[in-house]
């Protein structure tokens, strides 16, 4: 081959690539099919920071894939996942905490996370209930959370009762947060408060974040002496009801491994080494997205972003809890740039950095992505609604707040409201509980228990419809028989049985897709799972074979030109 036929060649493949690097240029610029794909691995949004993404999420391949067992039945993972963080103790005036539930519900949460602070209840002694401490002839110091309560029933909300903050009469060291010395005093706490709320609050987180400092006081954490004490907890609450669900403390996520410090996977498996698995119903995480969105896929255990909780997942597969859901305690991204805030803000970038438009954005994505992709997470809790003041203002925690302290809506509240009113629920990838929330019934269907049932309870109906996204679904009921539609139409599955259930198969379609689900039967039936498949590749994974392919093919031509 002659000298020139090369040259031509090699600038012909010079300007196809300029070529390519313009076209590229233009569409992230104009946020087009590229930017939308680097997006969806990276959670960035500029340009040079998607092509930095991208070359760390491709080391995801150097190590091994985690196990999230995305295809197994998870209790308590059917439930609604809308919640948002509460501190409706700290409002002084009654008409401002209902002022507060009122908006939840409006803007379409069916969950608040709210503190029963234990100093704040039992307050100056063992069994002592009532507050002197701004009036000497005291006041009953469970009056306010009587109340909060009673607006949760009034508003339709349900409330997940967060434990902690010893009083310092428990205390061995005083101190904020510090354990307490006698781990039974913090059991009949939780004992005394769940006998109140019998049958009105289910749900008790025991602890908030105790892997770091100062969340176990002044002293070195410490996974076991913490899972003693959630057993103590665990165990008292089950005496009372042992319908109440018990979830595990939120691990707040670090880098560190100090004594005041410990990585959240390191502290999770101590615990369970310590025995933790038989003493909680559902573990916790923490969702913060800190300076990406949360599509960023970069799964290392040094990168902080939305997805790191799949790590927590992987170490509870791995510990034999794969049936347990995983909760999202917190879940926020920070605006802490907003034009009035003062570049002095106290710790300015420990949550990340973004603007308040992305911050509303990106907990909307984020909804959407944990009901798509993660079946294993019930409820996922917006961090938070608001103070009742502005005290904390200049550091840089408070700027999560949906409303200002006066009730001024921040882009945030009007952001998930939006969202939350034209919401479709589905059920997606994974295996679903026949009460799942997204599952509508007959008005006479109740749960009940069933030998032989996937999960705990199954749904008893003669009704049953849901919108259902996959290429396949998998239905374990009995009784009937049943009449199954997809899309108006009556189909009739494949049928097989199991342990005395009828489990159907309902092809959906070669390509993802939704489609509208109806079970109906003349006399009442048990559904006790539905499991939806999804077998179509991944825009990620289409992509890049397409993209394999051309380089391939273009790699062949110039071989080829070359040889001649």
């Amino acid at each position: 081959m002659s000298i020139q036929p090369r040259r031509r060649i090699l600038i012909a493949v010079a300007l196809a690539a300029v070529a390519l690097a313009g076209l590229l240029a233009l569409d992230l610029a104009a946020r087009g099919l590229a930017w939308r794909a680097l997006y969806a691995v990276t959670g960035e949004e500029r340009p040079l920071a998607q092509m930095r993404g991208l070359m760390e999420w491709l080391g995801n391949a150097l190590r091994p894939p985690l196990d999230l067992a995305l295809d197994v039945p998870v209790n308590h993972a059917d439930v609604n996942p809308f919640g948002v963080n509460t501190f409706l103790e700290q409002e002084v005036e009654p008409a401002k905490r209902e002022r507060q539930m009122q908006m939840i519900a409006e803007a379409g949460f069916r969950w608040i996370r709210q503190q029963f602070v234990w100093e704040d209840i039992e307050i100056h002694a063992n069994d002592d209930y009532v507050d002197v401490r701004n009036d000497p002839a005291g006041v009953d110091a469970w009056a306010k959370y009587d109340m909060i309560v009673d607006l949760a029933e009034r508003y339709g909300v349900q409330i997940q009762a967060r434990l902690g903050n010893p009083p310092q009469w428990a205390q061995a060291v005083p101190g904020d947060f510090a354990p307490p010395a006698n781990p039974d005093d913090f059991a009949d706490f939780a004992r005394v408060l769940a006998e109140r709320y019998r049958g009105r609050i289910q749900y008790y987180q025991v602890w908030n974040e105790p892997n770091i400092y100062p969340e176990w006081g002044e002293q070195a954490v410490d996974p076991e002496a913490f899972t003693a004490l959630l057993c103590r907890v665990y165990d008292a609450l089950k005496a009372v009801d042992p319908q109440i669900v018990v979830i595990a403390p939120a691990l707040s996520p670090t880098l560190a491994l100090t004594s005041r410090d410990l990585n959240e996977f390191i502290y999770l498996q101590r615990m369970y080494d310590a025995g933790a698995g038989r003493c909680f119903d559902v573990a916790a995480a923490q969702g913060y997205g800190f300076f990406s969105g949360p599509s960023d896929q970069r799964l290392n255990v040094f990168h902080q972003n939305f997805g790191r909780q799949q790590f927590l997942r992987d170490l509870m597969v791995h510990n034999g809890d794969a049936s347990k859901a995983l909760w999202i305690s917190e879940a926020a991204w920070n605006p802490i740039d907003a034009p009035e805030v003062a570049p002095d803000v106290t710790a300015r970038e420990a949550f990340g950095v973004v603007t308040r438009e992305q911050a509303a954005a990106y907990l909307t994505q984020a909804y959407g992505m944990v009901e798509q992709q993660w079946p294993y997470v019930g409820v996922m809790n917006t961090w938070f609604f608001k103070l009742p003041s502005e005290d904390r203002r200049g550091q840089s925690w408070y700027y999560f707040r949906m409303l200002e302290p006066d009730f001024t809506p921040l882009p945030v509240y009007d952001a998930l409201r939006d969202y939350l009113s034209t919401h479709q629920s589905a059920l997606y990838r994974g295996v679903h509980q026949g009460e799942h929330w997204a599952i509508r019934t007959a008005d006479d269907a109740a749960t009940i228990t069933a030998d032989g049932a996937q999960f705990e309870r199954a749904l008893q109906t003669t009704r049953a419809s849901f919108r259902a996204v996959g290429t396949a679904l998998e239905l374990r009921l009995q009784g009937g028989p049943v009449r199954v539609s997809i899309d108006g139409a009556l189909v009739t599955p494949t049928a097989a049985d199991e342990d005395g259930w009828s489990v159907l198969q309902l092809p959906l379609g070669l390509v993802r897709g939704a489609h509208e689900i109806t079970l109906e039967a003349d006399a009442p039936f048990l559904l006790d799972s539905v499991a939806v498949r999804d077998s179509t590749p991944s825009l990620l994974v289409g992509a890049a074979a397409l993209l394999a392919g051309a380089a391939g093919l273009a790699a062949v031509w110039a071989w080829r030109r070359w040889r001649r």
